[in-house]
């Protein structure tokens, strides 16, 4: 006969074999096509989710953020303002002017190489088109009359006012960034603390892999003819940590001999010509990496490095001299920690 401490040590072994036998969580994908490119989200929770309605969710907030972002739809909210040639307040969402505002500071530390209102520079030059076309000098001072932060005023939490009815805004450099955050802030009200969000190449991480590991994050060589690795970012930290990278290597024209890449110095109203062809930043918030890898991009290396350090920016700088790809690193990237850069 069995005795009860037996018995006890039986259902003890099995349950612990169960236990072992049990699978860790998986890490669930959701992925498809927003704001003209591609999104991937991994997650997963000790607790069930319901992938299907979060997809769903997923879906209709960037149907919403493009309704309200886009520079390429003429009905959307931010388009409708650039339309509206008017010196009165106008009415926007408490959203874009956020955005607007985080802009700013960041323009301003700049030196106002990085200006969101540098659309009519951007259309001048034809770089959201199939051609380039390099504005005459005139027409060029004229397009500058346009542009400058400090022709748009915030009136109050919901108003802005144009003090040149001709300004428009491109929040292109800023809004994917900032669609990172919504995605994750979606995951996190449904109690998700483990994920990888990324849009088009702009991502943003917390916690860590089913297995305890760490995610690893690929950094292009920039390169146009071909796409290989750079460098491969693991983080070891569980807080959150958004990865951006801009380059000069992906969008630009060669016209009679000449490459003409898309990033406008908005002070000049010209394409940069320094040979700085990638920046990646590593912040705690992902809508502020978005601008801040445009800006140092503008910059450069040399005076990239010296804004980054003054303003506390993680960033690593990649320059092109002839054949070599060469590194440079802001002294706030060098002394990140849980962060290990191969």
């Amino acid at each position: 006969m069995t005795t009860p401490i037996s018995k006890l040590l039986v259902i003890l072994a099995v349950t612990l074999t169960l236990l072992g036998c049990t699978p860790p969580p998986e890490v669930q994908k959701i992925s498809g096509s927003a704001q003209g490119t591609t999104y991937h989200i991994s997650f997963w929770s000790p607790e069930p989710v319901d992938a299907k309605s979060i997809q769903q969710a997923i879906e209709a907030e960037f149907t919403r953020l493009d309704e309200q972002l886009s520079n390429y739809r003429k009905d959307s909210v931010i388009e409708q303002l650039n339309a509206t040639v008017s010196g009165e307040p106008l009415a926007v969402s408490a959203e874009i002017i956020g955005l607007i505002e985080q802009a700013r500071a960041v323009s301003v530390a700049s030196g106002g190489c990085y200006d969101l209102t540098i659309k009519p520079l951007f259309d001048l030059w034809g770089f959201k088109g199939d051609k380039l076309t390099p504005p005459s000098k005139e027409a060029l001072q004229a397009a500058l009359k346009q542009v400058g932060f400090q022709q748009l005023k915030i009136v109050d939490a919901t108003h802005i006012q144009k003090l040149n009815p001709q300004l428009r805004i491109d929040l292109s450099s800023i809004a994917q960034g900032y669609s990172v955050s919504r995605m994750v802030a979606l995951l996190e009200q449904q109690g998700i603390n483990n994920y990888l969000v990324e849009i088009g190449g702009e991502l943003q991480t917390r916690g860590k892999k089913p297995d305890d590991s760490s995610w690893r994050i690929a950094l292009e060589k920039p390169l146009s003819s071909e796409r290989t690795m750079q460098k491969v970012v693991t983080i070891n930290r569980v807080e959150p940590l958004a990865v951006m990278t801009s380059g000069t290597y992906r969008h630009y024209f060669d016209v009679a001999g000449k490459r003409y890449g898309h990033i406008l110095d908005a002070n000049t109203g010209v394409p940069v010509e320094h040979n700085t062809v990638s920046v990646t930043v590593l912040h705690d918030n992902v809508t502020q990496a978005d601008a801040w890898s445009t800006a140092l991009l503008c910059l450069g290396k040399d005076k990239g490095l010296e804004v980054a350090n003054q303003a506390g920016i993680a960033v690593l700088f990649i320059e092109q001299q002839g054949e070599a790809f060469n590194e440079f690193r802001s002294v706030p990237f060098v002394a990140l920690k849980q962060i290990h850069i191969e």
